[in-house]
Formats: C-alpha cells, structure tokens, sequence
C-alpha cells in the first residue's frame, strides 16, 4: 500500500509543497481568510509570523516573554497572537496560534537565494499538534 493511499484513508490532507533553491518547502495557506505564503521548517520550535504581518492577517497581539532565535538572529522581542484560523487547501482549524517576531533576516536569506519572501514559518508546533506527515520523495505533508 502506499503512503498517500494509506494516509488519506485515515482522514490526514495531502498539502503539497514547493522546494525552494535554499532547500526549504513552501507552502500557501490562509490565516484569518487572508493568502499568505510560509517556510515550513522542522527545525523551527514555534510557528511564527513577521510584525508587519500582523495587520495584514487581521490578527490581534498581545506581548510575549519569548525571545527568538535563529538563522543567526538571537534574543529578538516577540509578540503572540492566539486562536487564528489556518487553512490549507481543503483543511482548517480555529486554534493555530503564532509567535510574532522581526523576520527580516528570514526574507534576506531568501532574496539572495533569489527567491521570492515569506509571510511565516510554519514550524514544530504546527507540525505536532496536527500530526504531520512529511513526504520528502514526493514534496508533499500530510495533516489530519
């Protein structure tokens, strides 16, 4: 049997993803009903969104005590906005929520790889509480 055919006959959503010259995944989603487009990255902990996101996606901020860290940022403040709603193709929930951080440095490192920003990173979190499922050979996660 394979992996899709089994997957998907236990209900999880087939997203598939786009490899980028970095060698990250891309993927769109909707946050709030608003298109957006994210890294998805393993080796990120927390979802995260950039601070002139915020608006955009119709979110509402409160301030954190998280510091960030990563791609060769540390101790960057955050904000974190809770309860959004996140869909991807023809899956959704009501109760993703996402760190709110300078990503900047994100969207450098993906310009001088000549390729287009992001709005996010979907990260661990996101990848645990839904379940995922990544399929490196066929560029594509599964989420239930």
């Amino acid at each position: 049997m394979q992996l899709r055919t089994f997957l998907e006959e236990k209900n999880f959503h087939r997203i598939p993803l786009k490899k980028l010259a970095t060698g990250h995944y891309k993927l769109s989603a909707r946050i709030n009903g608003i298109p957006g487009i994210f890294i998805l990255d393993t080796g990120a902990s927390t979802s995260c969104v950039g601070f002139d996101e915020i608006t955009y996606f119709s979110m509402e901020s409160e301030d954190s005590e998280i510091k960030a860290a990563g791609a060769g940022a540390i101790n960057m403040e955050t904000k974190i906005t809770r309860k959004n709603k996140i869909s991807i193709e023809n899956w959704s929930s009501k109760s993703m929520d996402f760190v709110v951080f300078d990503l900047s440095h994100v969207n450098q490192a993906l310009e001088q790889a000549e390729e287009t920003s992001v709005n996010g990173i979907i990260g661990a979190d996101f990848l645990k509480q839904f379940r995922a499922v990544i399929d490196y050979g066929r560029n594509c996660v599964y989420i239930k």
